[in-house]
C-alpha cells in the first residue's frame, strides 16, 4: 500500500492543486520543484511514488527517472509521468526507462490524476 507521494513539479499551480487533492484522499505529499530537489527528497524520503513532471528547470524529469532507476534503492519505486509532452517518441522514451506510467497534463483533470494514483496503490 503507497501512502507517500513525491510531485515533482515546477509549475507552482498545479503542483498545489494536485498536491491538496492528493492530501484530500489521505496520501503524505511532499514536493518538490526542479529535478535536482526531485532527486534529493526521492534519496531521503523514499515515497512510494513518484509523479513526475518532464519540464523542469535544471535537470528534467528524464533525468531524474534515468538518475532512480541507475539506483538500486531507488528502482523499484514506480514513477508516474505527467507532463505537457505528448508526442509518442517521448511517451516511448519514458516507458522504455521504466516508467510505470504516462499521463499528459492536458488530457487529465487533478481527479483523474488522483484516480490513476488510487488504483495503482491498491494493487
Amino acid at each position: 500500500m503507497i501512502n507517500k507521494i513525491l510531485v515533482v513539479e515546477d509549475d507552482k499551480f498545479l503542483r498545489e492543486l494536485i498536491s491538496h487533492k492528493l492530501k484530500s484522499e489521505g496520501y503524505l505529499v511532499t514536493e518538490a520543484i526542479d529535478g535536482e530537489q526531485g532527486v534529493e527528497k526521492v534519496k531521503k524520503e523514499m515515497p512510494g511514488l513518484v509523479l513526475l513532471d518532464l519540464i523542469l528547470p535544471g535537470i528534467d524529469g528524464f533525468e531524474v527517472l534515468a538518475k532512480m532507476k541507475a539506483d538500486p534503492e531507488l528502482a523499484k519505486i514506480p514513477v508516474i509521468i505527467l507532463s505537457n509532452l505528448g508526442q509518442k517518441d517521448d511517451i516511448d522514451k519514458a516507458m522504455e526507462m521504466g516508467a510505470t506510467d504516462y499521463l499528459i497534463k492536458a488530457h487529465k483533470s487533478p481527479a483523474e490524476i488522483v484516480e490513476k494514483i488510487r488504483s495503482m496503490t491498491a494493487e
